[in-house]
């Protein structure tokens, strides 16, 4: 079958090996696959990670063990845990330490004809969301799971750092609450939408003017200057979320963290109900944040697309 390889080096696979249906899992031919930062990252060392790429997906069951999912249209959570061990038994199932990973570790992922994922990570998708809507669920997901970890009052500053994809959707969605919302970023002409949405803007290099303003602070901007940006930012006794992964280290300094009594949360997948929930009330913009749709066949230069632009989707 076609696949995006990553081994060593990025390559587009005629003949790659279709999946194995094994008990448990079902076997999904994709509609759409996104292009995440993550998959960016991964062809620069981020995890290790060798086999097919993709976890952003809506697609339709073709084979499991389950008649009822058979033709269904779904989306799936990407941590396919081994639900034996204690992790497991507690109900943690995104943090199982036998988990694999939909393309990002153990686990081919959904940028081919066909991919396997278990029966447990997938979500059936309402017929009102659209295809284009329904891949943004996992990412979303990802968003939602800033309001899963901390409380945000409707009076708190928030600043998201980062107007690129993720940063885009989490905005949306740390604004639910009520709080006022501000986007850091470079890219102004993606700007008019936060706009319409209430969210202001700031450019990362007028933040000078704007030092612990803001009692909540999600870097999303998937560089460690972005941290550096956001720990600039956040108050003392503020909470400081990260979102990014990147294959980099940081300089974070941690005893100035302890000083002033920083909040560290690492945030990373979330729940896709209630992502689901609102993409179907239309509650989040996704149609802006499409850059391109391209097929399969040109997922190389989809990928080198993806670097510059907002989200590129693959035609499967």
């Amino acid at each position: 079958m076609l696949a995006l390889v990553f081994n060593q080096r990025l390559h587009l696979a005629e003949d790659y090996p279709e999946p194995v249906l094994v008990p448990g899992e079902a076997l999904i031919r994709p509609h759409l696959v996104g292009i995440c930062n993550t998959d960016i990252e991964i062809t620069r060392g981020y995890k290790g990670f060798r086999g097919v790429l993709g976890h952003e997906f809506v697609g339709t069951v073709i084979a499991c063990d389950d008649p009822a999912w058979l033709g269904r249209r779904v989306v799936g959570e990407i941590n396919a845990a081994c639900g034996r061990c204690a992790v497991c038994a507690r109900g943690d199932q995104s943090h199982c330490p036998e988990r694999t990973t939909l393309g990002i570790h153990r686990r081919d992922g959904a940028m081919a004809e066909c991919f396997s994922l278990p029966i447990r990570c997938l979500h059936a998708v309402a017929a009102a969301i659209p295809d284009t809507a329904a891949v943004f669920a996992e990412p979303l997901a990802a968003a939602v799971e800033i309001l899963q970890q901390t409380y945000l009052r409707p009076t708190d500053q928030v600043a998201v750092i980062g107007d690129g994809k993720l940063g885009l959707l989490c905005a949306q969605v740390v604004r639910l609450p009520g709080c006022a919302v501000t986007v850091v970023g470079r890219h102004p002409e993606r700007w008019d939408r936060l706009a319409r949405q209430g969210i202001a803007t700031l450019h990362s290099n007028e933040t000078a003017s704007r030092q612990c303003s803001f009692d909540v602070v999600v870097d999303c901007s998937g560089h460690p200057s972005g941290l550096a940006t956001a720990r600039q930012l956040v108050k003392p006794r503020g909470r400081l979320v990260l979102k990014s992964t990147f294959a980099a280290e940081s300089n974070l300094d941690l005893s100035q963290l302890v000083v002033d009594e920083i909040q560290l949360l690492g945030s990373r997948c979330g729940p896709f109900a209630p992502a689901l929930r609102l993409l179907e009330r239309n509650l989040i913009e996704t149609q802006p944040l499409i850059a391109g749709r391209m097929p399969l066949s040109q997922a190389e230069r989809a990928m080198q697309m993806a670097e510059r632009q907002l989200k590129i989707l693959l035609e499967v």
